[in-house]
């Protein structure tokens, strides 16, 4: 059962990142306000949902959040900071185009930064605990997974549309065979040793 509030509902924001793990494409933060009578039976962690239930997700926070935001750090970006700091940033952005000021922030995971003088908390599995967390999961996955889709049509090859750039062996036997785009994230390692054997 997700809890409303850490603190309190008066303007708490969540946030929380997709595509950490990914080989390609941006990572993408959102952050969300919720009402404090805000309520919905298939909100959960953006990962243990069906892509259909997050797409209904994301119309309903879309319509009845106080505020949402979400952001996207290029792969390029990644690569001149590593994906911490870059899934940090995203975080950050997100906050930043708010149109509605948080009092508190709580965000999915371990690591983050203070974000101006706004109070924070993190929260390791925060996405499965508390709701405007998970309600930025699921923002953030459903606007990734639309641009991995969208970047599957120029690059066909490599399955986006299905692994959403995330290490599968389809995408790794692509870039064995085409190459890295430039979306691959040139930082990561894009074929270990061992899968080049394996193949």
């Amino acid at each position: 059962m997700l809890q409303a509030f850490f603190k309190e509902p008066a303007l708490e924001c969540g946030t929380d990142e997709a595509g950490r793990g990914c080989l390609c494409g941006p990572v993408v933060a959102a952050a969300v306000i919720l009402p404090p009578q805000f309520s919905h039976p298939l909100l959960n962690d953006s990962k243990q949902l069906s892509e259909r239930n997050r797409n209904e997700l994301k119309v309903v926070i879309e319509q009845q959040a106080v505020a949402y935001a979400v952001s996207f750090v290029s792969p390029q970006k990644i690569d001149e900071i590593n994906i911490l700091q870059a899934s940090i940033l995203a975080m950050h952005q997100a906050i930043a185009d708010l149109n509605v000021t948080p009092k508190f922030i709580i965000v999915d995971g371990n690591k983050f930064k203070p974000y101006q003088q706004i109070p924070h908390q993190t929260i390791v599995k925060g996405d499965a605990k508390f709701m405007s967390i998970a309600a930025a999961s699921v923002l953030a996955k459903t606007y990734r997974d639309e641009l991995m889709k969208q970047l599957h049509l120029e690059f066909p090859h490599y399955d986006w549309h299905k692994n959403k750039g995330y290490p599968t062996l389809s995408h790794r036997k692509a870039l064995q065979q085409f190459g890295s785009t430039i979306h691959h994230r040139m930082s990561f390692r894009l074929l270990p040793e061992q899968l080049k054997i394996a193949f």
